[in-house]
């Protein structure tokens, strides 16, 4: 085990002979690492936080620590981070809250740029690129293969569908739709498919028509969303739509604070 004589770790902390702990970090005694984690220098790891394997942290990233939230009382709750996540320099990540499950959560394969805030409760899947400055305040989704662009500040409860790229600055304040494009330069509007994003990730020229169809339906301003719900589901009862159209038209229907168009 590699362990810098500066560090301090407390007793009880689970650390495999296969970490690295670099200069001046700080280990609480509920941490638990996973095989092959490094922590370059001057990382904060409090709470019970438990990090799978292969996750690199970098300087004055704090992970695990109390909520900012003033009802939390210190209660016993928990950050829960996946395999092969890049965390970078003074990023800071909450432990949840009793009222919003108890449970902060950062999935595998991230890329967690410099000063990004991940707040009390949220829920951040995979394979997502959070870039330098971007905020999610409590409670927050981001699901599977997002793309926050810089500075982008994310509003309490809100939900970042799958596949969507945000720009840099947006302010996000109600859900954003499953594999958009949404940017401020478009006054914080969704304005399409995010095409490079999704070919990139191996879907077929027909899957990229088919969202493109449903999305015009979506963002056009000729309907309302309760129209553009029955022009998608239209499309899939005449076989029109595949399962990521069907997944679009799911998302819009359980939103709860209703999607940006």
């Amino acid at each position: 085990m590699s362990i810098h004589a500066t560090a301090i770790v407390a007793e009880g902390a689970v650390i495999p002979a296969s970490c690295m702990v670099g200069p001046f970090c700080t280990i609480g005694a509920n941490v638990v690492l996973g095989e092959e984690c490094e922590l370059v220098s001057h990382v904060v790891l409090d709470g019970h936080t438990t990090m799978g394997k292969g996750n690199k942290v970098y300087s004055f990233a704090c992970l695990g620590i109390a909520p900012q939230d003033l009802k939390y009382a210190g209660q016993p709750t928990r950050v829960e981070i996946g395999d092969g996540n890049t965390i970078r320099e003074y990023v800071t990540i909450s432990r949840g809250t009793i009222g919003g499950g108890g449970v902060t959560r950062l999935g595998s394969g991230n890329l967690i740029m410099a000063y990004v805030h991940i707040g009390h409760d949220s829920q951040i899947g995979n394979e997502c690129i959070l870039p330098n400055g971007a905020t999610l305040a409590g409670h927050v989704t981001v699901e599977d293969y997002v793309t926050l662009s810089a500075n982008a500040p994310v509003h309490q409860f809100c939900k970042v569908g799958r596949y969507a790229y945000v720009g840099g600055g947006t302010t996000i304040t109600q859900d954003v739709l499953p594999y958009s494009l949404t940017s401020i330069e478009r006054n914080n509007h969704a304005y399409g498919v995010n095409k490079v994003g999704l070919q990139r990730r191996g879907f077929t020229a027909e899957q990229v028509r088919e969202l493109s169809t449903a999305m015009r339906a979506l963002v056009s301003g000729k309907h309302n969303t309760t129209q553009a719900l029955e022009i998608i589901n239209d499309m899939i009862a005449q076989g029109a739509g595949g399962e990521h159209v069907k997944y679009l038209a799911e998302f819009v229907a359980a939103s709860e604070r209703g999607v940006i168009k």
